[in-house]
């Protein structure tokens, strides 16, 4: 359908904390982009002005293939969906239903209307708990919660329709994804997020008391889980670069990992947040939460072999830094927006 290098972008799930960074990449590198949310978890204000935005819900398959024929879209990076590990467990056929049956309604939109690329926002937790780390993209996929097998049914899906229709497609297994734009123009806006460097900057703005922190007896340098953090204006770059790929060669589909390739345990983050706010946060220690593996590190030699991705934030305190000055930006948008 398009031959040119500059298709128009559909976003999924647009209004969300990923899915604004990689609007806002797009628009930054001169794409078109349309954006599709339904506002459960987005918000409209994360939608920057240059995007065309769509409120309505990715199942919708006539307000989709209306999108694409009005937009003219050439590919599409899918976002929308629900990402909450514990809600999972609670509520296995709510992401069954969101992540799974929901893409598998894209997807089939899309083949209909011969749309070529397709980016997968997929995750880590494909890898449920590897015994090895860091974690290469040939680890077995064994998810332990309902929220890693719904991604992971998604890139299946993915797999067996590029091999039988024009479409291909990366699946990118995001790890801790963290931060905000470093010009504060998005950044996770979700009410009680369990993000770790989110909670821990609220609680640096006196938002919450404290940071409990869950399991202290793990096998990791300081008994705290270790987890690899990356910027999500990083993890957003990496997008418009599959994308650039995907498109430079029709042929080929990708899995890659998502990180920088090295972990920071929960004592550590607290420290660098401290020291960022020259204040002390007050740390409760509660036990493990079930299903949280001890070390959680990508090996994203792949993804470096396969793009010309440079991290420009590879940095902790950098990282905290955004994430701080967004948290107060929000409170600004609060109060304007009421």
């Amino acid at each position: 359908m398009h031959s040119n290098s500059r298709c128009p972008v559909l976003v999924t799930g647009g209004a969300g904390y990923i899915g604004s960074h990689a609007v806002l990449a797009l628009l930054d590198r001169g794409w078109e982009v349309a954006v599709i949310d339904n506002l459960t978890t987005g918000f409209r204000f994360a939608v920057p002005p240059g995007a065309a935005f769509y409120e309505g819900d990715i199942e919708d398959g006539e307000l989709v293939a209306r999108i694409v024929a009005e937009q003219n879209i050439g590919a599409v990076m899918h976002f929308a969906g629900s990402i909450v590990v514990p809600e999972s467990v609670e509520n296995p056929l709510k992401y069954y239903h969101n992540n799974t049956a929901k893409s598998r309604s894209l997807i089939d939109t899309l083949v209909e209307a011969g749309v070529p690329h397709f980016i997968f926002s997929s995750t880590a937790a494909t890898y449920g708990s590897p015994r090895v780390s860091p974690v290469r993209e040939d680890s077995p996929t064994q998810p332990i919660n309902p929220y890693g097998w719904s991604k992971l049914m998604t890139e299946q899906m993915l797999s067996d329709v590029s091999a039988a229709h024009a479409l291909n497609y990366c699946a990118l297994r995001y790890f801790n994804v963290a931060g905000a734009d470093p010009q504060a123009r998005s950044g996770q806006s979700t009410a009680g997020a369990t993000h770790l460097i989110k909670v821990a900057v609220e609680a640096a703005l006196g938002k919450r008391d404290h940071v409990s922190v869950f399991g202290t007896d793990y096998e990791t340098p300081d008994g705290t889980g270790v987890r690899d953090y990356i910027h999500v204006s990083d993890l957003a770059a990496a997008h418009v670069l599959a994308l650039e790929a995907l498109i430079e060669e029709p042929s080929r589909s990708m899995v890659m990992n998502c990180g920088y390739g090295r972990g920071f345990s929960v004592l550590e983050v607290l420290d660098a947040v401290d020291r960022v706010t020259n204040m002390k946060i007050e740390r409760r220690m509660s036990p493990r939460r079930p299903g949280d593996p001890p070390t959680l590190i990508a090996d994203p030699s792949r993804l470096r072999a396969a793009l010309p991705w440079e991290p420009a934030h590879a940095d902790l305190e950098q990282i905290v830094t955004h994430a701080l000055a967004w948290e107060r930006r929000l409170a600004e948008i609060r109060e304007s927006v009421g």
